[in-house]
């Protein structure tokens, strides 16, 4: 060979190793060399929409406008991470471009379809992403209007190879709003050889504009059911030996997630290599940091029970375990959601997610604790899940969380407050200022867990409210004044002028102006406050003036006799202008009684008040 030109990358390859280089390699090693390891989220992808689990729906409709021939110029798939979007997007730009060639008595393919039973002549490429006329672009790294230029301009050529150009544009949503405008217009008239398939995760931030040129499907979450099952049949095809509980605990941390799923798998696989028998759920606990879900029963067990030195136990041990605070009670809280599911809806036990354990004692706890029960439980996880996240000691929250709902049976229930409170009474009011027993209210745990598992003890003999005794017209004011219905108080004060009054009945003449429904609102308030039905009626006699009204007849007296003494006369003349501002009544000064002088004599002066005293 010529110095200065090099022999071409595969030279040695076509002729076999050089002087001097080892040729010898083991079957094993070569094995190794040509067949990498996938991971099982790439190795088990989809390839047709038959193999595609959850997406019933939009597989339907798909076959349907497939076979009718009505194929949209663009579709636009959203959900959750790692339920397939960009896998169907592929599976798309297969079924646009399928061809099979004629083999003897079968036909040749050369329309588009969803059903694929072999590979045509363009799917490895576009499986692979390398096919010429299918391009794939991640909005995320390519967001301006020169990427869409690139497209835009393109579109305008028919494909290569294939009978159908697609642009499959991931993260669409990253896009710019330059990008966007200019997409608009080619969007909306594609070239008929062109077809765009937009998959994105936030569906909201994509234009309304863009979304009405597209036609949208919205990829569901895999139920954890469907995803239990698939996931056996990898492990089966993989050979691996693994619990079904395990599988249900990967299932479960998906959160309706495929590749997430098998993402975790791979990482259980790892984690069990090596360790005799199955892959037990207790490995894979330890691996993703949960709690025990037996555990977690048992913990709520001793909630409703009033143990509350055996939960926090329970919580010391899971979190010696390894398990996050946090994951406890997003546990706890979970379990609380099934509960109320199996009570509202028995068919939920079917869920094929559900241990025996939990379908079992789920439904015991369904049939024993109140919907009050419940749902104050779940307010109180939820409160105390973003305590334990924000505080900088999670395990000490938790207890706190803990401690707080299970002495959550103190608070009285809405209906227990309302009647609480209708009925108050001066005499109620008078028993409680009276000292109490200091373990009135403290109650153990253990003494409230029949008030948690909501039984109500049986209703006391005294615990109807006691009638009150108002004497005067003038209690009655009082009371209004108790229970802070001031607008009542100030009726009573400035428009009811007294014509008689008895326990039980009340008459009174009005002030012009005064609401013509008084007479009724005082009879219902007094039955609500007295427990004991009263009459109250309007007369036309003339009554007593109104207390608002004698109070002023007495200030105005007070001021007269005031103006008449000698020496606030003296003051007003020697000071022109001044006015008296006020008179109240001061405590007596107390009487100087006489004292015997040092010589014997008797003193003359005392000091004297006769209760009142003026103030200028």
């Amino acid at each position: 060979m010529p110095d200065g030109i090099e022999p071409p990358p595969n030279a040695h390859d076509e002729a076999g190793p050089g002087p001097g280089l080892c040729a010898i390699a083991s079957k094993a090693e070569v094995s190794t060399r040509a067949s990498p390891y996938r991971v099982l989220a790439r190795k088990y992808r989809p390839a047709r929409f038959e193999d595609l689990i959850g997406q019933d729906a939009m597989v339907k409709t798909l076959s349907n406008a497939f076979d009718l021939e009505r194929i949209h110029q663009a579709y636009i798939l959203t959900g959750v991470r790692g339920v397939g979007k960009t896998t169907t997007a592929r599976i798309l730009a297969r079924a646009f471009n399928y061809e099979v060639p004629a083999r003897g008595a079968e036909p040749a393919v050369t329309r588009p379809t969803i059903h694929m039973p072999e590979l045509g002549v363009h799917c490895q490429a576009i499986i692979e992403s390398r096919h010429v006329d299918v391009l794939e672009m991640d909005a995320a790294s390519h967001t301006g209007i020169d990427d869409v230029r690139e497209i835009i301009e393109s579109a305008h050529y028919r494909p290569v190879v294939a009978r159908t150009k697609v642009y499959i544009i991931d993260e669409v949503h990253m896009l710019s709003k330059q990008a966007f405008n200019g997409l608009l217009k080619t969007l909306e008239e594609p070239p008929d050889h062109v077809k765009f398939v937009f998959a994105t995760t936030e569906i909201e931030k994509v234009p309304v504009t863009v979304r009405s040129r597209c036609q949208r499907f919205d990829l569901r979450r895999v139920d954890a059911g469907v995803l239990t099952g698939y996931l056996a049949s990898i492990c089966a095809k993989e050979g691996i030996a693994i619990e079904d509980e395990a599988l249900s605990l990967i299932a479960r941390a998906a959160e309706g997630s495929v590749r997430d799923a098998l993402s975790l798998l791979d990482q259980a696989i790892a984690h069990g290599a090596g360790l005799p028998g199955a892959i037990a759920a207790d490995a894979l606990r330890a691996m993703l940091g949960l709690a025990d879900r037996g555990r977690i029963v048992d913990l709520f067990e001793a909630l409703m029970n009033g143990k509350m030195a055996e939960a926090l136990d329970i919580l010391k041990e899971l979190y010696d375990f390894g398990a996050d605070p946090s994951e406890v009670l997003a546990g706890l809280a979970d379990f609380v959601h099934l509960v109320t599911r199996l009570k509202l809806v028995p068919d939920a036990a079917q869920d094929a997610s559900l241990t025996p354990e939990e379908r079992t004692r789920g439904q015991r706890f369904a049939q024993e604790l109140s919907m009050q029960v419940l749902t104050r439980a779940w307010q109180l996880l939820l409160k105390g899940l973003r305590e334990v996240k924000d505080s900088p000691r999670p395990l000490t929250a938790a207890d706190m969380v803990l401690v707080r709902i299970g002495f959550a049976a103190d608070l009285p229930t809405p209906d227990e407050a309302l009647r609480k409170l209708t009925a108050m009474t001066s005499g109620e009011a008078q028993e409680g200022s009276r000292p109490r027993d200091a373990s009135a209210g403290a109650r153990e745990p253990a003494a409230i867990a029949s008030s948690i598992f909501g039984v109500t003890p049986a209703p006391r003999e005294n615990a109807a409210a006691p009638s009150i005794a108002l004497v005067r017209f003038e209690d009655v004011v009082a009371l209004a004044g108790r229970h802070r219905d001031i607008q009542m108080k100030l009726a009573l004060e400035r428009d009811v002028r007294l014509v008689h009054f008895e326990q039980g009945r009340i008459e009174f003449s009005t002030a012009p102006g005064t609401s013509p429904q008084l007479a009724q609102s005082l009879a219902r308030r007094l039955q609500e406050w007295t427990g004991s039905r009263w009459m109250v009626a309007v007369s036309n006699a003339p009554g007593a003036p109104s207390l608002k009204e004698q109070e002023d007849a007495k200030a105005a007296e007070a001021f007269s006799g005031v103006r008449a003494e000698p020496l606030v006369q003296s003051v007003l003349a020697a000071f022109p202008g001044a006015e008296i501002a006020s008179v109240r009544a001061c405590e007596p000064a107390p009487r100087t009684m006489p004292s015997a002088g040092t010589d014997g004599e008797t003193n003359d002066e005392i000091a004297f008040n006769d209760g009142m005293e003026d103030e200028l």
